[in-house]
């Protein structure tokens, strides 16, 4: 009988891709986010600004509360495609509730984050029940999302909205005595929703679970994981944080819309994605889709800052740079988590 020996040295680092330290290769989301970071603070005088960091801070924020839930859902190796209708929805309705029903707040806010809620549960029992693919489930209460939002609203945009959702949303804390200045709380929201998660994720058994099934669903099976529970928890999850989105959202851009905004899904996706979460599960996590998110925003934002760049370009280099970056942060960082003999 012969023993197998590692063939690395005591003591000498465990080598990634193309055998760069396993440390640098799990860091490339990071040093992507810096090479924008210092790009863009080059080649704008205004990038830098701790007025434009702020802005990016708010722009990515609603993303942050979607990316959230998104994340617990990719990490089971799954996909929820219904977050932009549903965050719709329960805008719709809080807004509704509030301008032509004379519902008194917090109720309309509760029910926009119920309805978020339940859209999210259904999807999941309509999975694990039925076993259906998420991706056609969540497809398929996307368009429950979308008609409920186009027979509640009757084609009509709502402005009147409740002050608990124009103050998440476009609030600030900390303002002078003239009520200038301040800290956005739309924010502190998304980082506080973004802490409960990673403190879950990181520190209960549930968190356990989700990676466990995302990993291997049939191997948590036999490790007593119930995956259809976990399935329809992370679905529900991620129902409740775009509900959240919705309410939030509308707040922040002063009206309830009767038509679901079809970019948060790409750009929720792409973030998360960007920071190094698996779309085949069982690797990232809320530390990850928080660097995705920041290069989402600073890609977006710094291109904005450039006059000199073609406003009908704008899109093309963002695509070409996202691309450059997913194969930067998604190969070449997971390469080693992967079958090497993979081709």
């Amino acid at each position: 009988m012969t023993t197998q020996t590692s063939s690395r040295a005591p003591g000498e680092a465990k080598r990634g891709f193309g055998g760069l330290p396993h440390w640098v290769a799990t860091l490339a989301p990071v040093w992507t986010l810096l090479a924008l970071f210092i790009f863009f603070g080059v080649a704008s005088q205004s990038f830098l600004r701790p007025q434009n960091i702020n802005n990016i801070l708010v722009q990515v924020s609603t993303l942050a509360i979607f990316g959230t839930g998104m994340t617990f859902v990719l990490l089971t190796g799954e996909i929820d495609l219904g977050i932009s209708s549903t965050a719709a929805i329960s805008g719709m309705v809080a807004a509704q509730l509030f301008a032509n029903n004379n519902a008194q707040e917090p109720v309309p806010l509760i029910a926009g984050l119920l309805v978020g809620t339940l859209l999210g549960l259904l999807a999941g029992i309509t999975s694990t029940r039925f076993r259906i693919p998420t991706f056609m489930s969540t497809l398929a209460v996307s368009f429950i999302g979308a008609g409920l939002t186009t027979y509640v609203s009757k084609g009509r945009t709502i402005t009147t909205l409740p002050e608990y959702a124009r103050f998440l949303g476009s609030g600030r804390i900390f303002t002078d005595e003239t009520g200038r200045g301040g800290f956005p709380f739309i924010v502190i929201v998304a980082a506080i929703v973004m802490l409960i998660a990673y403190l879950v994720l990181r520190y209960t058994r549930f968190g356990r679970y989700v990676y466990m099934t995302g990993a291997s669903k049939s191997a948590a099976r036999l490790a007593g994981v119930n995956t259809n529970m976990i399935l329809i928890a992370v679905l529900t999850i991620s129902g409740f944080t775009a509900g959240l989105a919705g309410v939030v959202g509308m707040g922040r851009l002063g009206s309830a819309q009767p038509d679901p905004v079809p970019s948060y899904l790409l750009d929720t996706i792409s973030a998360v994605v960007l920071g190094g979460t698996a779309l085949t599960g069982g690797r990232g996590g809320i530390l990850q889709t928080v660097i995705g998110l920041l290069i989402y925003g600073t890609l977006r934002n710094g291109l904005d800052n450039i006059p000199e760049i073609d406003i009908y370009l704008k899109e093309f280099i963002t695509g070409v740079v996202l691309i450059v970056a997913l194969i930067v942060n998604v190969v070449f960082a997971g390469r080693s988590a992967r079958d090497k003999t993979a081709v």
